[in-house]
Order: structure tokens, then C-alpha cells, then sequence
């Protein structure tokens, strides 16, 4: 867990979109459950919240919180549903105190990627066209980028790719739906996903992603982002024009001109 890296106690403590408490579990089996005094644990569904502890039924774009009154905001897993993840983050931020820490998990662009594929080329065989039908997610690349136009600072992002292997694809479909990942976006194809289209997507899942053993594999990318919210404590960056030193001399090479 990265909170235990961190030499930071942190008073209050809230996870967004805390689902039935996967953060609490892992938190207190680590040695980070000393650093944190009080969490609470908020999601937009309050049957998910019948637990005992600190719960509150909140929109992660509309959070309850006063401004500058928490030392710690994470979310695992729970930002890829919001309509607006930029402006997610700017309500977290406002949130912190300064100096502040946010650490978030979500689903990234490579997520279900054998799933998308095999859709699109299904779709666009049988019917000359392809729509959306796996939600969109977040890319790699423009982790760090989104921190920034939330107004974090010293932003680091980085990956984790984790490949689940099923006996079938029907198994994967199955699991989406059992998580409440299947797709909700309001402008995707109204055609119903027809036994045609399906069997044809199986098909090619199966004849594209299959593995040495036999089992396909379903592709998992989860990008973590760090912020922190601004404080004049922090380090920064120095002007521009203000080095000392050269960098070939500081890395021990010879410079050579373009």
C-alpha cells in the first residue's frame, strides 16, 4: 500500500466510491492503519454503505465536504463512472487541506481491450459499422495531465497491468455484469447486442486471445495518480534560465550539437 511510504499521519481520511469497503479491508491489515484516524467511506449507492463505521451516501461530483477539511482523499476503482473526472478531482481537491493528499485508482484505456476489439470487428462484419459498447476509460499517457488541470501539484502517475484468465469469454461477460460494469453511456447503440452479434464476438475472442493452455486472457490496466494540493512548503520548480551547471557536466558525457 503507498500510504505506508508515506511519513504523513492523516486525521480525516475519505474514500470515494468505497463500494462494501475493499480500502478499509487493506487498510487494516497494513501497517498505514496507524497513519489514518478517522475514515469514511462514501458511495453513491447507500445499499452499498450498510456496514458499520463512518458512511455517507455521496455523488463524487458533488461531495459534501467542507472546504479544507480533510488530510487524505483516495478513491480505488470508482472514478471511470463519473461524468465529469476533471471536475471529480477539482471537488476533491477543494476538500483538502493544504498539503493535502489524494491518491486515486482507476481503470485505464487498455482495460477490456480483447473484449473491444473482438466487438468492433464482430459489429463491423455483420453489420458494416461498430458502436460503443465497452465505456470509455481513461488513458496512461494523460494521468499526470488530469492532476494538473485539477489543480494538484506534484502529480505522479503509473501503471499496472493485471491479465485475468477465464476458461471462456462468457465467463468474463459474466463477471462485467456481475460487477455492475456493463455499459450505461447514454449516447451508445440502442441495438440490442443480438445471439448473432454475440456468438460471433465469442468467436473471435476466442480464435484471437486464446493462450498456450487453452484459457483466454482479459486485460486489467489500473493507473494510479498521486497529488498533492498546493502549499507553499512544497518543493518547486526553479526559473527558467536559473541552472548552474550544465547537464552533460552534471551527467559526466560530452556534449554534442544538433
Amino acid at each position: 500500500m503507498r500510504l505506508e511510504t508515506i511519513m504523513r499521519r492523516f486525521p480525516s481520511a475519505v474514500d470515494l466510491g468505497a463500494r462494501t469497503g475493499a480500502f478499509a479491508k487493506a487498510l487494516a491489515g497494513s501497517d498505514a492503519a496507524e497513519k489514518i484516524d478517522l475514515l469514511i467511506e462514501t458511495d453513491l449507492s447507500a445499499a452499498m454503505l450498510g456496514r458499520d463505521g463512518v458512511r455517507v451516501v455521496a455523488d463524487e461530483e458533488r461531495l459534501p465536504f467542507a472546504p479544507n477539511s480533510l488530510d487524505l482523499v483516495v478513491s480505488t476503482l470508482a472514478l471511470h463512472w463519473t461524468n465529469d473526472l476533471v471536475g471529480a478531482l477539482v471537488q476533491a481537491r477543494l476538500a483538502l487541506r493544504p498539503d493535502g493528499l489524494f491518491i486515486g485508482a482507476m481503470l485505464g484505456g487498455a482495460t477490456l481491450t480483447e473484449l473491444r476489439q473482438s466487438l468492433l470487428t464482430a459489429e463491423a462484419e455483420l453489420s458494416g459499422g461498430a458502436s460503443l459498447r465497452v465505456s470509455p476509460f481513461a488513458d496512461a499517457n494523460d494521468a499526470g495531465g488530469l492532476l494538473q488541470r485539477a489543480g494538484f501539484a506534484l502529480p505522479v502517475a503509473d501503471v499496472d497491468r493485471v491479465t485475468v484468465r477465464y476458461d471462456h469469454p462468457v465467463e468474463l461477460l459474466r463477471d462485467l455484469r456481475a460487477m455492475g460494469e456493463t455499459n450505461v453511456l447514454t449516447e451508445r447503440s440502442r441495438t440490442p447486442l443480438t445471439r448473432r452479434l454475440l456468438a460471433r464476438t465469442l468467436e473471435l475472442y476466442v480464435e484471437k486471445f486464446t493462450e498456450a493452455d487453452g484459457r483466454v486472457r482479459a486485460t486489467f490496466e489500473i493507473i494510479t495518480v498521486t497529488g498533492w494540493k498546493p502549499h507553499e512548503s512544497q518543493q518547486k520548480p526553479l526559473p527558467r534560465g536559473s541552472a548552474k551547471m550544465r547537464l552533460a557536466d552534471a551527467l559526466g558525457t560530452t556534449e554534442h550539437k544538433a
